[in-house]
């Protein structure tokens, strides 16, 4: 792999196309391009999350989806290959199970805030949902496995419970949505 990116600006995709891991091209707007692109940004919004004052198990945890996270970019880049698997998506069902006990049932909607790891959780959220709906749309198009699709329909939801985990963690709590706030004209 150490050859493979000993030259970073090949100038190859000049022409609006790009390589895949199978030696094929592509068009840089593809469905499958843009699938990858989502799960990259997801990747990089979870770095930003880990600069973040959190468990250490729960950065662990963080950092083993982030390499999940890659190696789901390199199952989307090689047409037909499988890299995540049932497994990878129960460790989520775990982890969900886990967090999901410590916290209090939901009355109420709650804001995407609160502490600044809290309010980041909630960007990997949103980008993480971004991705799925691009999974789904490559999956309308091509062929592709299902644990992908299901792999960042968990971690979306993982992430919200860990929004709450991290406002607890800072001292604080969920920030509720009120829906009978007066509103001011």
């Amino acid at each position: 792999m150490g050859n493979r990116l000993s030259k970073i600006a090949t100038r190859t995709g000049d022409g609006g196309t790009t390589g895949l891991g199978d030696g094929s091209r592509t068009d840089k707007d593809s469905v499958r391009i843009q699938a990858i692109g989502e799960v990259d940004e997801l990747n990089s919004h979870l770095g930003l999350l880990l600069c973040e004052d959190m468990p250490d198990q729960l950065r662990d945890e963080l950092v083993t989806i982030q390499h999940d996270l890659f190696d789901l970019g390199g199952e989307l880049c090689i047409p037909g290959y499988q890299m995540i698997t049932e497994d990878h998506v129960l460790r989520l069902d775990d982890h969900l199970a886990k967090y999901n006990a410590t916290l209090p049932a939901l009355t109420e909607f709650i804001l995407p805030a609160g502490s600044r790891a809290a309010s980041q959780a909630h960007v990997c959220r949103t980008v993480c949902r971004r991705a799925e709906r691009a999974i789904v749309t490559l999956g309308k198009a091509e062929t592709i496995h299902e644990h992908p699709r299901q792999y960042v329909n968990r971690l979306s939801d993982l992430l919200f419970v860990l929004a709450r985990v991290l406002n607890r963690h800072a001292g604080g709590s969920d920030v509720l949505w009120q829906h009978e706030r007066r509103r001011k004209a």
